[in-house]
């Protein structure tokens, strides 16, 4: 439900995105005279408490739900949107059996006005997924790479089973984000290990790009589905360059823990101490 004077703002993402097989769908938009009644198709729950339940994922169940996110990350990227704030929740299943993913909602993606310069200047993200340029003061950032290194906080959530960063005090959370502080167990395997450093990368220039992900050599151990990405730019670097943006088409005030630094980690964002 969205204030009438505000939906089209706020679904602006949605229509510019178009369809692709991990990212919500709506259904049907229903106008009131005061509020717009968005309709998606059902889900069976989120991928963030799916992890809690588990506390970790297989190798093999991880390969098959990162290959989605990825996807629909690049998807929109390719499109002119930079998602901010990415996180297990999120994503949410679309069957029963937990395996496909979807992205469940671009209200707080940010559209931008030129598709080769992704700077942004505002600061947005959940605290344990948030990249260390975000927290630079008076810096823009390429949007691109802080979702990049968001999607690095995914994925060794979902295998190691608790944040890479984390502290009940923002201040030490964000001491730790920003001096790369973070340590991988033994328990997976080197290409593993491989694949998370080259996302939670300090410097967002030596990080992976969305599009060179899919050819690293863990995601190739487990997948040869990724022939839709021929001929997109696979392993092509984007230039940051152009102008800062400092607002989106998004609600500032979607969800509380989408403001940074001045954030209070609530209990249900901090389970994996």
């Amino acid at each position: 439900m969205i204030p009438i004077e505000k939906y089209r703002d706020s679904l602006a993402a949605y229509w510019q995105v178009g369809f692709h097989d991990n990212i919500n769908e709506i259904k049907e938009i229903l106008l009131g005279d005061a509020h717009a009644y968005v309709f998606f198709a059902r889900h069976y729950g989120d991928l963030h408490s799916y992890v809690r339940a588990k506390r970790r994922l297989k190798e093999a169940e991880a390969l098959r739900l990162f290959h989605q996110i990825v996807a629909a990350v690049i998807h929109c990227h390719d499109n002119g949107i930079v998602l901010r704030g990415l996180k297990l929740r999120m994503f949410v299943f679309k069957d029963s059996d937990k395996t496909e993913l979807k992205l469940e909602g671009l209200e707080d993606a940010y559209v931008l006005e030129d598709e080769e310069d992704d700077r942004l200047a505002d600061k947005q993200g959940c605290p344990a997924y948030v990249s260390p340029e975000i927290l630079q003061v008076n810096q823009p950032y390429s949007g691109k790479a802080a979702d990049v290194w968001s999607l690095g906080v995914i994925l060794y959530t979902m295998l190691i089973g608790r944040y890479p960063f984390h502290d009940v005090e923002p201040s030490a959370l964000f001491g730790k984000i920003r001096r790369g502080q973070y340590s991988i167990p033994d328990t997976i395997s080197s290409r593993a290990k491989c694949l998370i450093r080259s996302l939670l990368r300090r410097d967002p220039e030596e990080r992976l790009s969305a599009h060179e992900i899919p050819p690293h050599p863990w995601l190739r151990t487990g997948s040869g589905s990724w022939g839709w990405l021929a001929g997109s730019g696979v392993g092509s670097t984007n230039s940051v360059s152009g102008r800062s943006h400092t607002k989106g088409s998004s609600h500032a005030d979607h969800n509380a823990d989408q403001t940074v630094p001045n954030i209070k980690l609530d209990e249900d964002e901090s389970f994996f101490s």
